[in-house]
């Protein structure tokens, strides 16, 4: 398994072995296959050796962009070299039936990564490995306007709502919105009153708690 490599746009080249067939089939594999497709959430399963097996489509988008993860010849690359031990070590635990969750390093951004076993029997390595990515942000979620709409929100509340589940505090809404803390606050007031939130952390964690789907396409919007 390769841990560092320059970016790299070969894995566009494999995205088909990755998705469905287009026959229809009902099989438990197909069907799950399409779930996994439509969560915002990255899942990759790959061998012990790094080969991947399955690409859902919010990983294929991360390995394209390549800012963490990367692709070449159908093996899994960690872009950043003071990475590559911390990912060696999870890895490893993970062949030997262990659960792990690192950070890398993404442009300034924390991104988190969990490793599962799969199939896993008392002592026998695993050789399949589900790699869990972190979502960028809550917004990304095709549920986060859904809960919005359903609450009656107005888009600039929606905005703060955003903010707010990026742990932003008053006083930095406000600068990052260019209106007055006092306006923010009555945002915020109103977003708890339309919620039946007691505070912004109920609120927080009512949006955490979200299914994590992935946003439909611009045209498929309705």
């Amino acid at each position: 398994m390769t841990l560092y490599a320059q970016p790299n746009a070969a894995f566009l080249e494999l995205a088909s072995a990755f998705s469905p067939d287009e026959t229809g089939s009902d099989s438990a594999p197909a069907l799950l296959m399409l779930l996994v497709d439509e969560l915002a959430h990255g899942v990759l399963v790959v061998t012990a050796q790094g080969r991947i097996l399955h690409a859902n489509q919010a990983a294929r988008r991360e390995l394209d962009h390549a800012a963490v993860l990367g692709a070449e010849k159908g093996e899994l690359r960690v872009l950043m070299p003071a990475d590559a031990k911390a990912f060696q070590s999870a890895m490893g635990k993970a062949i030997a039936g262990k659960r792990g969750l690192i950070k890398l390093a993404a442009e300034g951004v924390d991104f988190t990564l969990a490793l599962v076993p799969l199939q896993r029997q008392a002592g026998i390595p695993c050789d399949r490995i589900a790699l869990v990515l972190s979502r960028v942000g809550v917004s990304e979620s095709g549920v986060f306007g859904a809960f919005a709409r359903n609450h009656g929100l107005t888009h600039t509340e929606e905005q703060v709502l955003v903010l707010l589940c990026r742990c932003l505090s008053t006083p930095e809404i406000a600068i990052q919105m260019k209106v007055a803390v006092s306006t923010v606050r009555s945002h915020v007031r109103s977003l708890c009153a339309k919620t039946a939130s007691s505070g912004v952390r109920e609120l927080v964690n009512r949006v955490a708690i979200l299914p994590p789907i992935a946003p439909l396409p611009l045209g498929q919007i309705h």
